[in-house]
């Protein structure tokens, strides 16, 4: 134990309070630095820095051992800063390279990851922050691990993977405080809470063998061509998952069985490499949001589970908390406990990109304190090619120190190809920068695109208008829209809503209601009855489901290649039998595609032009050729502004490069530029009638839980993500409201206004004030 500062004796020293309950029921100060350091040392451990964890957790708290902040946890006196000497103390112990990225993460447990230096946000820098603070002396009967045990060098990691060092660090004190706060208060509290699950990835890749062994042998004998493939690509992944741990690429044409065999890959290499490699997850990252239920879904059938697979997306996201303050825990400290946040606990996580790398970049406490459970996980990063460009460049970075430093094997998962790959003799026109030593676990990429081609695409070449586009599905029995917005696909669907089989598919609906339209429509398309779907790109990508005929929206070749897979899916049509019609809707302003898409569809646009197969690997690797390496040196891949003033920068990887050596990171001025939906959205709590006595337990349970994490993912299958300006709209003219706003922030909020969600049509806030019959009449 290293005990260079004078230590203080902590006879009547607490870290919680227990409002109304004897004082010597509430918990000694030094029982929580000592159980917050055993936890955060085994979290650290994953990725080789037990003892730093260790530290941090015995020295974030030890402030509270402040007159001031005794008095504040006994409600005679105001909240003070006890964060701060922790990290000083870090500095005085650790010295400036380990103390100084141990000091990020203990000034911040509370506010979050500071700048270095220079401001940002309305946190202030941490080197001013701890220059201002007197020495911190240590707390009597809570051991620290001896500095030589912790100062290991970092010599070999570059500004990136020092500050994603720091950020790691970081997310192991949190969950570890959050924890063993919350393990005070329920054993104080005679309660239990739902966390983690029993079955290990051994069970899981025994069950998911045995499901897909059940898949194919109620199939028909002999098997067809494409069923034949996908068991091909299944058996040829297995066979290949004792492969070392790094990168990996999985690519497989849409409907060639990618989605279960990466999983199959992914239990398997994780159990294979478990005790020697410390595997012990799979992380599933999924482009969108709408699809992360219906794969979350389809992994849970598969694997006989429902808590092995955690859902997890931006609902109830603690980040947006209103009021994210220098200390969130409140007197008593439980506040921030009843923040519905995700430690990432499960064998298997399905989240979106979103969720995923805007955490990775985050300062945030509640985005970042699942970061620690990535180490030691098989990532699948499912339509890989689908990377923002706008960060193209940090998140393949993250993606190579995930890799080197933290026991990660990364899956890249496509249909088309891997297009962020390095040069090599064979590929000369690869990504400069990109991922190197990538291994194919598909059997013969080239073959597998040859073998299941079952379309053909055709460019329709005069605009079409929702008249024209509704004619064309009014001659289709069986036929698929896909367009860019949920206005175009709203408009679109009141124009043939009196058609047989007519129905809509957006993000308007929530996940329950969206799955039922989806069995609906796939009982329907199985007997052969009409079916006239319009659908966003939600539609594109984890849905198993066979049109005839597609028409899709001018979009990215990759979109336009996932929207083929909805077509003859199964080859029921025959080799290239199925027709798939790509238009440029007529000139609206409700119409347009969001500004992000413009660029996409432009490049694709001039592929389709040049090439008689737009889906072939040729005018694949043409059309990255022209979105991603030619923007390449152009500042474009890693574009975001870092700072604001005569402060700001250019670049991500360039600010943390500058940074390297002082380490001085701007972690608050990158985790306000790394926003990948720049217009953010916000969950409504929605009635979806089947399922509104459920609901209405849920809301009503809402009102007595001290942690809603439970009841926040019970929640989820009911909320629709709208734009946050367009929510306070709701809430402004009392057709939504808060639920216990003061105790969870704006976590939660309930639509009120029931005549604004349709059976058919979802959520639609366009009129806050509209009333429907039916509600009108309650």
């Amino acid at each position: 134990m290293s005990s260079s500062c004078d230590e203080q004796t902590a006879p009547e020293l607490f870290a919680h309070s227990l409002p109304l309950r004897d004082i010597r029921e509430w918990e000694p100060l030094a029982k929580h630095l000592t159980d917050v350091a055993h936890l955060a040392g085994l979290f650290a451990k994953h990725f080789g820095c037990e003892p730093a964890g260790s530290a941090m957790g015995a020295l974030h708290d030890i402030g509270k051992a402040s007159p001031a902040f005794q008095k504040y946890i006994r409600a005679r006196g105001p909240s003070p800063d006890h964060s701060t000497a922790g990290a000083v103390a870090a500095l005085q112990h650790y010295g400036d390279v380990w103390g100084w990225l141990m000091a990020f993460g203990i000034a911040g447990h509370h506010a979050g990851l500071a700048n270095g230096r220079d401001a940002g946000g309305d946190l202030t820098p941490l080197r001013e922050r701890l220059s201002a603070h007197p020495p911190a002396p240590l707390l009597a009967g809570v051991e620290l691990p001896d500095p030589s045990a912790v100062r290991r060098s970092i010599k070999d990691r570059n500004g990136f993977s020092r500050a994603f060092l720091a950020r790691m660090l970081f997310s192991c004190l949190i969950d570890a405080d959050r924890l063993a706060t919350e393990a005070f208060y329920t054993a104080a509290k005679d309660e239990q809470v739902e966390r983690g699950c029993p079955l290990d990835l051994k069970t899981l890749r025994d069950r998911l063998a045995a499901h897909m062994a059940d898949k194919a042998a109620g199939l028909d004998q002999p098997l067809s061509p494409v069923n034949a493939l996908r068991a091909r690509v299944l058996d040829t992944v297995v066979t290949r998952a004792a492969l070392p741990p790094g990168l990996f690429s999985l690519t497989v044409p849409t409907g060639g069985g990618k989605t279960l065999a990466s999983l199959a890959f992914a239990l398997n290499h994780a159990t294979a490499h478990g005790e020697g490699h410390g595997m012990r997850r799979v992380i599933y990252v999924i482009p969108f949001t709408s699809i992360v239920e219906q794969t979350a879904d389809t992994f849970r059938k598969a694997l006989g589970s429902f808590d092995a697979v955690l859902e997890h997306h931006s609902n109830y996201d603690p980040e947006t908390d209103w009021r994210d303050q220098p200390n969130d825990e409140g007197a008593d400290g439980g506040r921030k406990l009843r923040l519905a946040a995700e430690n990432w606990d499960r064998p298997v996580v399905v989240t979106t990109a979103v969720q995923f790398f805007e955490s990775l970049f985050s300062n945030r406490t509640g985005r970042c304190r699942k970061l620690h459970n990535i180490a030691g996980s098989v990532v699948v990063l499912d339509e890989a090619q689908t990377l923002p460009l706008k960060f193209l460049r940090p998140c393949l970075e993250a993606v190579r120190d995930l890799a080197q430093h933290y026991r990660c094997s990364v899956v890249l998962c496509t249909a088309t190809q891997p297009a962020v790959l390095a040069p090599t003799e064979q590929k000369p026109r690869g990504f400069r920068d990109g991922l190197k030593d990538v291994r194919e676990l598909a059997p013969d990429p080239i073959a597998l695109y040859r073998e299941l081609k079952r379309v053909t695409v055709t460019r329709v070449e005069q605009p079409l208008g929702v008249a024209a586009l509704a004619e064309r599905l009014t001659e289709a029995p069986q036929g698929l829209c896909i367009v860019n917005n949920r206005r175009h696909a709203r408009d679109l669907y009141r124009a043939i809503r009196e058609q047989p089989g007519a129905r809509m598919l957006t993000t308007s609906l929530c996940g329950a209601h969206r799955r039922a339209v989806l069995a609906e429509i796939r009982e329907n398309l199985k007997e052969r009855r009409p079916v006239r779907l319009v659908a966003t790109s939600l539609i594109e990508a984890g849905v198993d489901i066979s049109f005839s005929v597609v028409y899709r929206a001018e979009a990215g070749l990759d979109s336009i290649a996932q929207a083929a897979g909805r077509c003859n899916r199964d080859g029921e049509l025959g080799a290239g039998a199925g027709q798939v019609f790509v238009f440029k809707p007529e000139d609206s302003e409700r119409h347009k595609p969001p500004a992000e898409l413009k660029q996409f569809a432009e490049t694709a646009r001039g592929i389709l032009g040049r090439h008689a197969d737009p889906l072939s690997l040729d005018a694949i690797e043409d059309y990255f050729g022209e979105l991603y390496w030619l923007h390449d040196g152009h500042g474009t891949l890693d574009g975001a502004m870092i700072g604001k003033g005569t402060n700001a920068q250019r670049g991500i990887l360039p600010s943390l490069d500058d940074t390297c050596k002082s380490l001085d990171f701007r972690f608050a001025d990158i985790a306000a530029a790394f926003r990948i939906i720049e217009d953010a959205q916000a969950p409504v709590i929605v009635p979806y009638g089947p399922a509104t006595k459920e609901i209405a337990e849920l809301v009503n349970d809402l009102q007595f839980v001290k942690t809603p994490g439970a009841i926040a993912r019970k929640l989820q299958p009911y909320v629709v993500q709208i734009p946050r300006r367009e929510r306070q709209r709701l809430i402004d003219a009392g057709a939504a409201k808060f639920i216990r706003r003061e105790e969870f922030g704006d976590q939660f909020v309930l639509l009120t206004n029931t005549g604004l969600y349709g059976e058919q049509d979802g959520l639609n806030w366009d009129d806050p004030t509209y009333q429907s019959v039916e509600s009108s009449m309650f």
